[in-house]
């Protein structure tokens, strides 16, 4: 089954042009898929049975994976079988009979206003760091961008005089704008920091961690609790907990969903739908507690 799976990956890179952490995260589902199989006696994917993929589904519920795991799982090994279907390496696809369990759409985490600001203002120093962690910080609120995407940007990627960035995300790209406050934090970066930090003067990468390296996803991270700390602030503060707290704050002020989703680089509006009802429940829950006869 390795090479099956070699091949597929091959395929995600130089045909359907995945990310990097998109065929990593393919690899891994189907690498236990394959110890499972193994178990069983089975190596050759031809020989697997619709019966056999639902004793591995049967498998993950047993050992209580999370139902948006399951279903992440179900879509990978379909597509994974849809390829060998196509390229004819089985003659039946055995997952066309899986089906995804029913994943609860959970409220995303979202800050105040207030805490963003605060997180924002922590790096207060005029040492090369604190201004880079501060232009990483107000370009992440600034524009909803993953992390994976931030830690990816290059110079080139930025327009400081028209304050936009061009995000690419796989095959496709998105202009995203930003702020005075994120132009005012990249401008200093610009001028007081990049070049100091930066090991390889040719480099185009846009971040760089104090090795002069570029950024790594575990930097940042560290670098977002630590000012989530300082802060004062209790709530488990992720990367992408700003991601949300971008896009709900737009819509809470008028922001229409289409302009936010293409803003987040969401597939389907459906995704993007949910801080319009979270705003909606919001609305709800002040009118219960303001209205004298809520």
């Amino acid at each position: 089954m390795e090479k099956e799976i070699n091949s597929f990956i091959t395929y995600l890179h130089n045909v359907k042009k995945m990310s990097l952490n998109t065929e990593l995260s393919y690899r891994r589902d189907l690498a236990k898929v394959e110890r499972f199989m193994n178990e069983q006696g089975i190596t050759d994917p031809s020989k697997i049975t619709s019966k056999d993929l639902n004793s591995y589904i049967a498998y993950l519920q047993d050992n209580k994976f999370s139902a948006a795991t399951i279903s992440r799982n179900i879509a990978c090994i379909k597509t994974f079988y849809h390829y060998l279907y196509k390229e004819g390496k089985v003659k039946v696809d055995v997952s066309d009979g899986l089906k995804a369990p029913k994943v609860e759409k959970r409220i995303p985490e979202i800050m105040t206003t207030k805490e963003v600001v605060s997180l924002l203002e922590q790096p207060k120093g005029n040492n090369p760091k604190d201004i880079r962690d501060k232009a990483m910080l107000e370009l992440l609120y600034a524009t909803g961008i993953r992390v994976s995407e931030l830690i990816s940007l290059n110079v080139k990627d930025v327009n400081m005089q028209m304050g936009f960035i061009v995000c690419h995300d796989a095959n496709k790209e998105r202009v995203i704008p930003f702020g005075h406050e994120a132009k005012a934090a990249m401008q200093k970066y610009f001028d007081e920091s990049r070049d100091t930090m930066l090991e390889d003067k040719n480099s185009d990468i846009l971040f760089v961690n104090c090795s002069g390296q570029p950024m790594s996803r575990q930097g940042f991270w560290k670098l977002i609790k630590y000012y989530t700390k300082k802060a004062g602030i209790e709530a488990d503060i992720t990367p992408h907990t700003l991601r949300h707290s971008f896009a709900a704050h737009l819509v809470e002020n008028g922001a229409d969903l289409r302009s936010v989703q293409e803003m987040l680089g969401h597939s389907d509006i459906s995704t993007t739908q949910v801080y319009a009802n979270l705003n909606h429940s919001r609305i709800r829950d002040v009118y219960n507690k303001a209205h004298p006869r809520g």
